[in-house]
């Protein structure tokens, strides 16, 4: 596979091709330089048995992140590099990710390092599952039982979570994990926007869709310090949410019949 450095916002990747990956794990990072070499290792050895790809996009990072992430495309084929110009925000940069993906599967992370690559393998399939089911679009959201965070960012996600459940009902504890699967065909669906990241269970219900929760682990940051305080994240999103709340009441799911 050839590594890319591509300085653009809207990408698009072929439809799916014999040799595909069968999950492409997309990566927003902003100045996260010390987080990335050991995250790339960890999703190697997570997926050491499944054919993937690694998609880090770089949001306009002004540290070493695009000088590392060049050093281990370098010697690491699976791994692809892709840079906005400047930064748009992570929804933006999970958009371009995807949309530069080969994988029928989409798994996203933070790329703090916080989120744990060895939960993905049971996420893919929990997504199995419950399309065997014949539950479609599935969307896999992980559930941090055990947060490491700070008291202040725990509360303000226990209150932002509750918020939302309430007005939106997307039967989801925490919307806030970064720890996602899905299928790319799905997300591509989609409405896009700034912050869509925090609303995908809504989203996939909207499109009739189904959200399974699955407990994953969480770690402490070990490099750096959050982007986004409690604050900043309650300005946007209370914005957000009624403009999803929206999306929500103006539409209605058509239900195909199969004998026209």
């Amino acid at each position: 596979m050839n590594n890319m450095n591509i300085e653009s916002q809207f990408l698009t990747a072929p439809e799916t091709q014999p040799g595909t990956p069968r999950i492409s794990v997309v990566v927003p990072v902003h100045n996260e330089a010390p987080n990335i070499p050991p995250l790339v290792e960890a999703i190697s050895l997570a997926l050491r048995g499944i054919e993937h790809e690694i998609i880090y996009v770089d949001d306009g990072s002004s540290d070493a992140s695009p000088a590392v992430l060049a050093e281990l495309a370098a010697r690491l084929p699976s791994l692809i590099r892709v840079r906005h110009r400047q930064s748009c925000g992570q929804s933006a940069a999970v958009i371009t990710g995807v949309k530069t993906a080969r994988g029928d599967f989409i798994a996203t992370l933070d790329g703090d390092g916080q989120n744990d690559p060895a939960d993905i393998p049971a996420m893919l399939e929990a997504a199995l599952a419950a399309e065997a089911k014949g539950a479609r679009p599935v969307l896999i959201a992980g559930h941090r039982i055990t947060r490491r965070d700070s008291e202040a960012k725990r509360w303000g996600s226990r209150i932002a979570n509750a918020v939302r459940g309430y007005l939106l009902q997307d039967g989801t504890p925490d919307t806030g994990c970064g720890l996602k699967l899905f299928r790319r065909t799905a997300f591509l669906e989609l409405p896009h926007f700034d912050h869509l990241h925090r609303f995908l269970p809504a989203l996939f219900i909207r499109a009739g869709g189904h959200v399974v929760s699955v407990p994953v682990r969480h770690h402490p940051r070990a490099h750096g310090a959050s982007h986004y305080g409690t604050w900043d994240r309650l300005k946007v999103g209370i914005v957000d949410l009624f403009g999803v709340a929206w999306l929500q009441r103006r539409w209605k799911q058509p239900q195909i019949d199969p004998n026209p």
